[in-house]
């Protein structure tokens, strides 16, 4: 059983002019590697592919796998994540995680609140503004969080994301559309503790393998800078007894009205009342073998890295009726 490997290298990029925030959401090839181990230690063979360009050589070329093993984000536009998976549909070759239209709508908060919203799952209020007169309209209670539509690694994200004032609407709904070329997400802040839930499978047979509370220095909101320093400007905790239920409930919910498959992780944070509410889902996550969240969590769960990759790939196996 041949696996192919479709990621974008960080330092592919790099090495092509893109600067570090371009490649932010990009592996670094200690991941690469990592996956290559998990798959080998399952009997699999692998190759790898690379980013989309290299996909489209390769498939160009004649060069086939039984299945992929995509974790590739793309470069440009909001349906970036899209592109491998629906590169693959069309030549009907198999892949791990979940295909482009999940990707495209997670990628989109707006649209992505708007479905979970409608199978149940609580959401802060909120509107899209994709120019400064929208601010205009704003009835929303302050303080507000803004943050660009179709991000992601906390791109976007500093303490002025936190709105006070409608000036501070304007000033900082102009700042991010002009810099993100996108519209900007603008909802009720939520106070409360932040956690992140990790999901392994698919419909049904998906479960929430539990979570990890993220306590970042100062309040301030869980942004590309802290991310990147979490060992010295975050606290991860194993989740909280108190909400350990209610969020993998949330989770779930979330995760089933979205439609992800094999693995992934839903971000949710507690409202002023103490309600917990649906942030963001990411049907992609990352999986550097010591830093990326959902692998942290797993290990707050026992789930070693190897474990992981081998119940993903099960997942994935399972839904393309292929034997492992």
């Amino acid at each position: 059983m041949k696996v192919g490997l479709t990621f974008d290298l960080r330092s592919w990029y790099l090495d092509r002019g893109f600067s570090l925030e371009d490649t932010a959401e990009f592996d670094q090839e200690q991941t690469i590697n990592a996956i290559h181990d998990a798959l080998h230690v399952l009997k699999l063979e692998t190759e790898e592919i690379g980013n989309v360009f290299q996909l489209i050589e390769a498939l160009a070329s004649g060069k086939k796998w039984d299945i992929v093993f995509n974790i590739a984000e793309g470069l440009y536009g909001d349906g970036r994540e899209s592109v491998v998976p629906a590169i693959l549909d069309q030549y009907r070759i198999p892949y791990v995680f979940s295909g482009p239209v999940v990707l495209g709508v997670s990628l989109n908060k707006y649209l992505c609140r708007l479905i979970v919203s409608s199978a149940g799952a609580p959401v802060a209020q909120g509107m899209l503004i994709t120019s400064i007169k929208d601010t205009e309209k704003c009835d929303l209670q302050y303080p507000l969080f803004i943050k660009p539509v179709s991000e992601g690694t906390g791109k976007g994200i500093t303490e002025k994301n936190i709105i006070k004032n409608p000036s501070e609407l304007k000033e900082i709904s102009d700042y991010l559309i002009k810099r993100f070329n996108q519209a900007v997400l603008v909802e009720e802040y939520l106070p409360g503790k932040e956690f992140t839930v990790g999901i392994i499978g698919t419909g049904d047979e998906a479960v929430a393998i539990g979570g990890m509370e993220i306590i970042c220095n100062n309040d301030l909101p869980y942004s590309l800078e802290y991310k990147k320093h979490y060992e010295v400007m975050c606290k991860y905790l194993p989740m909280n007894e108190k909400y350990a239920k209610e969020s993998e409930s949330v989770a779930l919910k979330v995760w089933k009205a979205i439609g992800g498959v094999d693995a992934g992780r839903v971000d949710l944070k507690v409202d002023k009342n103490g309600k917990l509410c649906f942030m963001e889902v990411n049907p992609l996550a990352g999986l550097h073998p010591i830093d990326s969240d959902l692998v942290i969590l797993s290990r707050f769960a026992g789930i070693e890295y190897n474990e992981l990759i081998e119940r993903i790939v099960k997942s994935a196996f399972k839904r393309y009726n292929l034997k492992l």
